[in-house]
């Protein structure tokens, strides 16, 4: 009997697994929000030399502020304020005389910047005056929490894969939390990157470990519904922020109301079950029995309960795991894990790389923060509802190619549409914003599908370890121009379909068990209570 079967007799979809998905939703939510805080918190508003100094002696007499900031700082060729240079002494002869300012003599802001809190009360950049010549550090915040996460997910993969998923879903719940809501109380801008460095690194448990926990207790014709699932989940975290953002316009407060839905997620987590899979494969026969004699009882398949013995469940993965430890390195030990690992690795970084430069990207069509965040949310409804079929119809490997080529057609349309033209640019992105959330649930559910039980959890720590490689680059990509940003993410799109097409297609096939089933070796005595499945078993890649 393969798990398959076991799962068909207990009810691969029951009360269950909605159970499992449900609480697995909970957390998630924060989990996108933290991953597009920046957005927001690191934002950097209008602003301008502070000059209450040159009032000292009243020099400016009882000229109104709009007349101050004439005399005192040089306008931008739009008519408003400089935000980083002021003259070096009032120039009060601007009052009768609106002549060029470019001969007058200009430095930069002596005394810090006034800034325009009508759409933040404050952000990182308020904060610590990270503008002008630190307005990189703003981005830089993202890049470290991304760091954070990539080392994060190659961490808690290894360490879910040793000991177990659920205690350490409750170890990333709980020191993702706690850091994230210290960091909001950071005294300085220094102890503010640490603690978002730690923010990511446990933060990122969430999303690998429930991913792989959703997916083990489904039966297969269930596996593309609960990947559908798991991908809006995310967009209600991404719809939510930009609400709870508006109505929350301080950084810090931001930042722990977008944490404390994780105390939720800890008050559920004792319901949520450990991985039959993982289980059995451990050896720990007697607490397979445990859960998945539960899953029965709640599922209303009690004939299933009287049947099944523990005896038999220690064949149903027939695997040297109780023998030996597997790791990162068994990624790349044989010839088809190897190749599987750099396609995965490679799709999943250009992937996140592509999507988070679209969603980091709020502020560059001109239009108001909180909307375009929303819209960007809301458009992954209908996009990602379509993975449901879309998988069905034309399977993982070129739902996932296609949705990545008409990104890269998305983003290459918007480099030849005038600045100006705001609102056609958004609708662009907005739709490639669409087809990304496509590409991103479509290569989860995928990947999970593709890595072995033995290995599973190891390979989506490596693929959630190159996505956050790829999400760490793409804030530096928006430094650049907005042309050549375009040009890189588009160009990225296109070359990411390219290699997502030489993957294998898992439609309808079962999850591989072991590295053999992926090298499509059998051992000798091994398998052979699989005779009359072996030749399906042996389709499990190809």
């Amino acid at each position: 009997m393969k798990f398959e079967d076991l799962l068909s007799e207990i009810n691969g979809f029951g009360r269950f697994q909605i159970m499992v998905l449900f609480i697995n939703f909970i957390g998630r939510f924060s989990l996108a929000c933290h991953f597009l805080l920046s957005n927001f918190i690191a934002a950097i508003p209008s602003h301008h030399c502070d000059i209450s100094h040159l009032n000292i002696d009243g020099i400016l007499g009882n000229l109104s502020r709009e007349e101050r900031l004439t005399v005192s700082i040089p306008a931008q060729e739009d008519g408003t304020p400089a935000s980083c240079l002021m003259f070096s002494y009032p120039q009060f002869h601007l009052l009768s005389n609106s002549s060029s300012t470019a001969d007058l003599p200009i430095i930069e802001c002596q005394n810090g910047w006034e800034y325009d809190n009508s759409t933040f009360i404050s952000t990182l950049a308020t904060q610590w005056d990270l503008v002008c010549d630190k307005r990189a550090m703003n981005k830089l915040t993202t890049t470290i929490f991304f760091i954070g996460v990539m080392f994060g997910a190659a961490a808690f993969g290894s360490l879910s894969a040793i000991f177990g998923r659920k205690p350490m879903l409750l170890a990333s719940y709980v020191s993702g939390m706690g850091f994230a809501v210290a960091s909001a109380f950071s005294s300085s801008f220094i102890m503010f990157a640490v603690l978002r460095f730690f923010t990511g690194f446990t933060i990122t448990g969430i999303v690998i470990i429930s991913s792989v926990l959703n997916v083990e207790w489904v039966s297969i014709e269930h596996r593309r519904l609960v990947g559908v699932i798991d991908c809006i989940s995310w967009t209600f975290g991404t719809m939510g922020l930009a609400l709870i953002a508006y109505y929350i316009r301080d950084w810090q407060w931001l930042t722990v109301a977008t944490s404390l839905p994780i105390i939720i997620a800890i008050v559920t987590w004792w319901w949520v079950p450990e991985s039959a899979r993982w289980l059995i494969a451990n050896g720990k026969i007697d607490k397979a029995h445990y859960y998945l004699r539960k899953c029965a009882a709640m599922n209303h398949r009690k004939e299933a309960i009287a049947s099944m013995k523990a005896e038999t469940l220690a064949n149903i993965i027939v695997t040297d795991r109780r023998n030996r430890k597997y790791s990162y390195l068994d990624l790349v030990r044989t010839p088809k894990m190897r190749r599987l690992a750099l396609l995965t690795g490679i799709t999943w970084f250009s992937v996140a790389t592509v999507s988070y430069g679209i969603s980091f990207n709020i502020s560059g069509f001109g239009l108001n923060l909180y909307l375009t965040q929303f819209v960007y949310g809301a458009i992954e409804i209908p996009a990602k509802l379509s993975i449901y079929y879309l998988l069905e119809k034309f399977g993982r490997c070129k739902t996932e190619t296609g949705s990545l080529l008409l990104v890269g057609i998305c983003l290459m349309i918007n480099t030849f549409i005038p600045r100006d033209q705001t609102t056609a640019r958004t609708v662009i992105a907005v739709l490639g914003r669409g087809f990304s959330g496509t590409s991103f649930g479509t290569i989860i559910l995928y990947s999970s599908e593709l890595y072995p039980t033995v290995v599973r959890q190891n390979g989506m720590g490596y693929n959630s370890f190159m996505a956050r490689l790829g999400v760490s680059v793409a804030p530096l990509i928006l430094l650049l121009d907005d042309i050549w940003s375009q040009v890189i993410l588009s160009s990225i799109a296109l070359c990411a379909a390219l290699v997502a097409y030489q993957l294998p297609e898992t439609r309808g096939k079962c999850l591989p068990e072991t590295i053999d089933d992926v090298e499509g070796i059998r051992r000798n005595g091994l398998h052979q209570h699989l005779k009359n499945g072996g030749k399906e078993d042996n389709e499990v890649v190809r």
